[in-house]
């Protein structure tokens, strides 16, 4: 029986099961809000052209009107100034988007601050228990997030001292930017940067080390709990938009049962 045979088989009887870490895109989905002066992303909308009527009887379609970076999403290299000279979304490598998941699970952390940041300290203590983070693999910082993901309040957390979401200590980005071998990280909030991050030095450390270092970010992940803290695969299989910036993805991973 050759691999591909293998995995379809194994798929049909459960022994490996698709868990879908993708937030429901519609209107209603949570995103990002900056200050003024920055410009906004349009929110996601569709827009009925026909729906089984004289403008087309037999069908029904309509036109998506979206932002790049809106629900579960992935950022690429060009996204960010550091990262100006690097891919577009439809110049992603397919291997890089398929890789090993390992579940960094801060969720108590969370839970008791809600500007956790995510150190090195941690992550070495996490590789000290279940091994070294493997090459090409995601790392999905598990926070309860997404808890929120139909939750604009919640989900952004927002007040007048700024947005608390965890995240990441600029050393932490740094060093998974540029001592790590892995694809990207992905997170369960509305961005890959804390809430605050926009207070750090430099502002936003997640996206300039990652993109800066041709390294990937994926955003609002559903169902983290659901995975195993090592040993699931995942698919990030974003839209290959020519020159842009990010993409709207459906991400699932493979997990044995």
């Amino acid at each position: 029986m050759s691999q591909l045979t293998d995995l379809l088989s194994s798929l049909s009887t459960g022994r490996i099961e698709l868990i879908d870490l993708t937030n429901k895109l519609s209107a209603q989905t949570p995103t990002l809000r900056l200050p003024d002066p920055f410009a906004n992303l349009i929110d996601f909308s569709l827009e009925e052209i026909a729906a089984y009527d004289d403008r087309g009887p037999m069908w029904k379609h309509q036109n998506i009107h979206t932002g790049e970076h809106i629900g579960t999403h992935i950022d690429a290299p060009i996204h960010w100034a550091t990262g100006r000279d690097g891919d577009d979304v439809a110049q992603l490598p397919l291997p890089r988007l398929v890789g090993p998941a390992v579940v960094l699970d801060f969720s108590a952390e969370a839970a008791a601050d809600p500007d956790f940041l995510l150190d090195v300290r941690h992550v070495r203590a996490w590789e000290e228990q279940h091994g070294p983070i493997p090459d090409n693999a995601w790392v999905l910082f598990r926070t309860g997030w997404d808890a929120y993901a139909q939750d604009q309040e919640k989900f952004l957390n927002a007040d007048d001292a700024g947005s608390h979401t965890p995240g990441f200590t600029v050393e932490c980005a740094r060093w998974l930017a540029e001592e790590t071998k892995i694809s990207g990280v992905g997170v369960e909030t509305v961005g890959i940067d804390a809430g605050n991050a926009g207070a750090l030095d430099p502002i936003f450390p997640m996206h300039h080390y990652l993109m800066g270092n041709n390294k990937y970010g994926i955003t609002s992940l559903q169902n983290l709990a659901q995975l195993p803290t090592t040993g699931a695969v995942i698919v990030v299989a974003p839209l290959p938009i020519v020159g842009g910036t990010g993409s709207p993805a459906r991400i699932f991973a493979m997990v044995e049962r």
